[in-house]
């Protein structure tokens, strides 16, 4: 399989895809290492997921590379291996004191004579498929609690973005002790992994997310999903026009603005829409390319040559329904790569396929309100409930619009802070996803199976307590 570099358009990566029988015998191997995993304990293996840590911090250099070239940025590859190392250390420094939490001691039955006591033990293995967006965070984001329970992982990394992969095992193979294997493909080997591991997370699209969930119940293994989202922020007449318009702006095309937690959808009150607008507009403007200096600038290509296109499918719809082009709004073509800059859109009208879908992309469509419940009427519309932001003069008030918004998590006096705040436990909504959180303990608590003990303490009854009595 070859991968394009998004920077140029060429196709100048070339690597192996793992066919079907290569995954189940990876897995395979990986079963068969579980258990002197699990042997090891909550110290043990956290002392292997620290020697991972060091190992990739050995390897940072390499890795840091073969990710900017995938992805196309530079500052943002080196901040999501701080993130990836971030949650390694988190769960290991978190994952013994989980397991001691535990109750695993005995306790009476409403049963008289019954007492019951519980035994925990992980998913033997687990597996992961992993979007392009961001490629080491999200190929161990699950991986790394799942091996901190007990589990051993198996996990298939995007092949839009594989070029990591390589340094990356060049670092695993330093921990020898550690049961994490990768597998390359596309769907052929993501339908291969469901087949042959005990539980599966997928991040990636709604429509994606649907046909994994499928797989998933016929191999009768629990699924998680982290899938898309279209992210509302309300912001509110007491608001400052100004600090709000700059939040918006950075928690929109951070990224090009390809992360599912991006805000998509903008509700201004119409008081301060004016100067909302005309700083929204300024600083957009004031925002650069990272062409042709891949150093300089704050906005990089499409990572995904074909989410260009969408995007763009999605601008020239809300053109044509009536849409106000403010900044922004075509996409660039520079040295083989696609890049859009930030484009602002006013008079913007639900039935637009950019309110609707999915942008994943650097746009940031307006509609001003009269009335905060119209507003949250809004801002709760549609297929999806991944988060949300508000935006307000006090935390106060912002808290009190945000617990009426139908989404799982919500920043407040902010904007996308999911993407910074890994302990803060939630639940996605509609489209958005199903299963338990990645996020705060129930990220690893989730791959612990709960065996319940159940005693005897008097005498057991025989047969003759259920015979059959003459009335």
């Amino acid at each position: 399989m070859k991968a394009r570099n998004p920077r140029t358009g060429e196709e100048d990566y070339s690597f192996a895809a793992t066919d079907p029988a290569a995954v189940v015998a990876q897995a395979s191997a990986l079963r068969a290492r579980q258990p002197a995993w699990e042997g090891l304990g909550a110290e043990g293996r956290a002392a292997v997921l620290l020697r991972f840590a060091d190992a990739i911090e050995r390897h940072r250099e390499a890795i840091t590379a073969a990710l900017a070239i995938d992805t196309g940025r530079r500052t943002i590859a080196a901040i999501e291996i701080d993130g990836c190392l971030r949650n390694m250390r988190g769960w290991v420094a978190r994952g013994p004191a989980l397991f001691d939490a535990l109750d695993a001691g005995p306790r009476p039955s409403v049963v008289p004579g019954i007492e019951i006591s519980s035994r925990w033990s992980a998913y033997p293995l687990f597996g992961a498929i992993a979007p392009w967006n961001f490629p080491v965070i999200l190929s161990h984001i699950d991986a790394v609690p799942a091996l901190m329970a007990g589990s051993a992982a198996l996990v298939k990394p995007s092949e839009v973005t594989p070029r990591f992969v390589e340094p990356m095992r060049a670092a695993l193979a330093e921990v020898p002790d550690l049961p994490l294997a990768y597998v390359m493909g596309g769907p052929v080997t993501g339908q291969a992994l469901i087949g042959a591991v005990d539980y599966v997370c997928f991040t990636g699209s709604t429509a994606t997310g649907r046909k994994v969930a499928e797989a998933a119940a016929h191999a009768l293994i629990p699924v998680n999903l982290e899938l898309g989202g279209k992210d509302p922020m309300i912001v509110t007449a007491s608001a400052d026009p100004v600090a709000a318009a700059q939040v918006a702006l950075r928690a929109s095309i951070v990224a090009t603005g390809q992360a599912c937690q991006s805000i998509e959808r903008l509700y201004v009150a119409r008081a301060i829409a004016e100067p909302f607008l005309a700083e929204l507009v300024r600083a957009a403007e004031a925002v650069e390319l990272t062409w042709p200096d891949p150093a300089r600038g704050h906005i990089g290509p499409f990572i995904f040559a074909a989410q260009a296109d969408k995007v763009a499918e999605q601008i020239a719809d809300a053109l044509a329904k009536g849409a106000r082009l403010l900044s922004g709004g075509t996409v660039e073509r520079h040295g083989g790569g696609a890049w859009l800059r930030p484009t602002i859109l006013a008079d913007v009208t639900p039935e637009m396929m950019v309110m609707r879908e999915e942008t994943f992309g650097p746009v940031l469509p307006v509609t001003p309100f009269d009335d905060i419940d119209a507003a949250v009427v809004l801002a709760n519309a549609g297929d999806y409930g991944l988060s949300a932001a508000v935006y307000a003069g006090s935390l106060d008030e912002a808290a009190a619009v945000g617990a009426r918004l139908d989404a799982g998590a919500i920043s407040l006096q902010d904007g996308a802070l999911t993407s910074m705040v890994g302990d803060a436990t939630n639940h996605s909504r509609k489209g958005s996803g199903l299963g338990p959180s990645r996020m705060g303990d129930e990220g690893l608590l989730r791959f612990l199976r709960r065996q319940a003990l159940i005693a005897q303490t008097g005498t057991a009854a025989t047969i003759e307590a259920f015979a059959e009595q003459p009335r």
